[in-house]
Protein backbone atom coordinates (compact mmCIF):
# COMPACT_ATOMS: atom_id res chain seq x y z
CA UNK A 1 0.00 0.00 0.00
CA UNK A 2 1.15 3.37 -0.44
CA UNK A 3 -0.02 7.10 -0.78
CA UNK A 4 0.13 9.56 -3.14
CA UNK A 5 1.68 13.37 -2.85
CA UNK A 6 0.18 14.93 -6.03
CA UNK A 7 0.37 18.35 -8.10
CA UNK A 8 -2.50 17.91 -10.22
CA UNK A 9 -2.40 14.75 -11.75
CA UNK A 10 1.21 14.52 -11.29
CA UNK A 11 2.42 12.35 -8.63
CA UNK A 12 5.42 14.13 -6.84
CA UNK A 13 6.05 11.24 -4.59
CA UNK A 14 4.57 7.95 -3.73
CA UNK A 15 5.86 7.14 -0.61
CA UNK A 16 4.69 3.58 1.51
CA UNK A 17 2.18 4.52 4.44
CA UNK A 18 4.41 4.49 6.69
CA UNK A 19 6.93 6.85 5.40
CA UNK A 20 4.07 9.45 4.29
CA UNK A 21 2.48 8.88 7.65
CA UNK A 22 5.69 10.08 9.22
CA UNK A 23 6.23 12.78 6.77
CA UNK A 24 2.50 13.80 6.93
CA UNK A 25 3.19 13.64 11.13
CA UNK A 26 6.43 16.05 10.14
CA UNK A 27 4.55 18.56 8.46
CA UNK A 28 2.43 19.93 10.96
CA UNK A 29 5.34 19.69 13.25
CA UNK A 30 7.12 21.96 11.20
CA UNK A 31 4.03 23.92 10.46
CA UNK A 32 3.67 24.72 14.45
CA UNK A 33 7.34 25.40 14.40
CA UNK A 34 7.58 27.67 11.50
CA UNK A 35 3.96 29.73 11.93
CA UNK A 36 3.34 28.92 8.16
CA UNK A 37 1.28 26.35 6.26
CA UNK A 38 3.28 24.24 3.97
CA UNK A 39 1.26 23.75 1.16
CA UNK A 40 1.01 19.96 1.85
CA UNK A 41 -2.84 19.44 2.25
CA UNK A 42 -4.37 16.38 4.06
CA UNK A 43 -4.04 12.98 2.90
CA UNK A 44 -7.78 11.86 1.89
CA UNK A 45 -8.50 9.13 0.46
CA UNK A 46 -4.29 8.05 0.07
CA UNK A 47 -4.00 11.20 -1.93
CA UNK A 48 -2.64 14.70 -1.05
CA UNK A 49 -2.34 17.16 -3.48
CA UNK A 50 -0.01 19.94 -3.09
CA UNK A 51 -0.11 23.82 -2.87
CA UNK A 52 3.24 25.08 -4.76
CA UNK A 53 3.37 28.84 -4.14
CA UNK A 54 2.56 28.14 -0.78
CA UNK A 55 5.18 24.70 -0.44
CA UNK A 56 7.63 27.74 -2.22
CA UNK A 57 7.53 29.64 1.07
CA UNK A 58 7.33 27.18 3.48
CA UNK A 59 10.10 25.41 1.85
CA UNK A 60 12.21 28.92 1.96
CA UNK A 61 11.70 29.24 5.50
CA UNK A 62 12.63 25.54 6.41
CA UNK A 63 15.57 26.44 4.61
CA UNK A 64 16.50 29.83 6.76
CA UNK A 65 14.98 28.08 9.87
CA UNK A 66 17.58 25.00 9.04
CA UNK A 67 20.38 27.42 8.40
CA UNK A 68 20.08 29.61 10.92
CA UNK A 69 20.11 27.20 13.99
CA UNK A 70 23.69 26.51 15.36
CA UNK A 71 22.02 23.88 17.23
CA UNK A 72 23.94 20.13 16.12
CA UNK A 73 20.55 18.41 17.62
CA UNK A 74 18.08 20.67 15.88
CA UNK A 75 20.36 20.48 12.77
CA UNK A 76 20.09 16.94 13.18
CA UNK A 77 16.95 15.86 13.79
CA UNK A 78 15.46 18.40 10.44
CA UNK A 79 18.01 17.62 8.11
CA UNK A 80 16.13 14.61 6.75
CA UNK A 81 12.88 16.53 6.67
CA UNK A 82 14.59 19.32 5.06
CA UNK A 83 15.84 17.47 2.61
CA UNK A 84 12.91 15.72 1.62
CA UNK A 85 10.51 19.24 1.31
CA UNK A 86 13.58 20.63 -1.12
CA UNK A 87 12.71 17.08 -3.18
CA UNK A 88 8.81 17.81 -3.48
CA UNK A 89 9.31 21.45 -3.87
CA UNK A 90 12.10 20.76 -7.22
CA UNK A 91 9.28 18.08 -8.71
CA UNK A 92 6.46 20.94 -7.50
CA UNK A 93 8.74 23.02 -10.08
CA UNK A 94 9.46 25.32 -6.95
CA UNK A 95 12.43 27.43 -7.27
CA UNK A 96 14.34 27.31 -3.47
CA UNK A 97 16.87 30.38 -2.93
CA UNK A 98 18.11 31.48 0.23
CA UNK A 99 15.37 34.31 0.44
CA UNK A 100 16.56 37.80 1.73
CA UNK A 101 13.65 39.82 3.97
CA UNK A 102 10.42 38.95 3.59
CA UNK A 103 7.86 36.53 4.34
CA UNK A 104 9.93 33.80 4.84
CA UNK A 105 12.77 35.21 6.50
CA UNK A 106 10.59 37.60 8.95
CA UNK A 107 8.44 34.43 9.86
CA UNK A 108 11.98 33.09 12.42
CA UNK A 109 12.12 36.56 13.99
CA UNK A 110 13.40 35.58 17.41
CA UNK A 111 13.87 31.47 16.66
CA UNK A 112 17.42 31.03 17.57
CA UNK A 113 18.53 28.42 19.24
CA UNK A 114 22.02 27.92 21.13
CA UNK A 115 24.01 25.04 21.59
CA UNK A 116 25.77 24.61 24.94
CA UNK A 117 28.76 23.27 24.58
CA UNK A 118 29.87 20.29 26.92
CA UNK A 119 32.99 20.18 28.49
CA UNK A 120 35.06 19.86 25.18
CA UNK A 121 38.96 20.07 24.64
CA UNK A 122 39.24 22.27 21.85
CA UNK A 123 36.16 24.37 20.67
CA UNK A 124 35.93 24.00 17.29
CA UNK A 125 33.46 26.89 15.59
CA UNK A 126 30.52 25.15 13.53
CA UNK A 127 30.64 26.19 9.92
CA UNK A 128 28.69 29.21 8.67
CA UNK A 129 25.39 27.63 8.30
CA UNK A 130 24.78 29.67 4.98
CA UNK A 131 28.19 29.28 4.08
CA UNK A 132 28.77 27.01 0.61
CA UNK A 133 29.58 23.44 2.90
CA UNK A 134 26.46 23.48 4.58
CA UNK A 135 24.33 24.79 2.01
CA UNK A 136 25.52 22.51 -0.89
CA UNK A 137 25.63 19.22 1.66
CA UNK A 138 21.90 19.82 2.27
CA UNK A 139 21.28 19.90 -1.73
CA UNK A 140 23.20 17.03 -1.85
CA UNK A 141 21.17 15.36 0.51
CA UNK A 142 18.31 16.31 -1.07
CA UNK A 143 19.43 14.89 -4.25
CA UNK A 144 20.16 11.56 -2.49
CA UNK A 145 17.02 11.31 -1.26
CA UNK A 146 15.29 11.96 -4.67
CA UNK A 147 16.64 8.68 -6.08
CA UNK A 148 15.17 7.23 -3.15
CA UNK A 149 11.53 8.44 -3.62
CA UNK A 150 9.69 7.06 -5.86
CA UNK A 151 7.03 8.64 -7.88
Amino acid sequence: MSQYYDLGDETLWNPSNGAARLFHRQVAVFEAELGLPSGIGPMENDECQIDPAVLGVFTEALVVRHGQTGHAIIRALSEGFVATVLVLADRAGVDVHRPGPGPAADSLEGARDVQVQVQVQAQVPLPDPWGPLAESELRAAARELSRRMPR
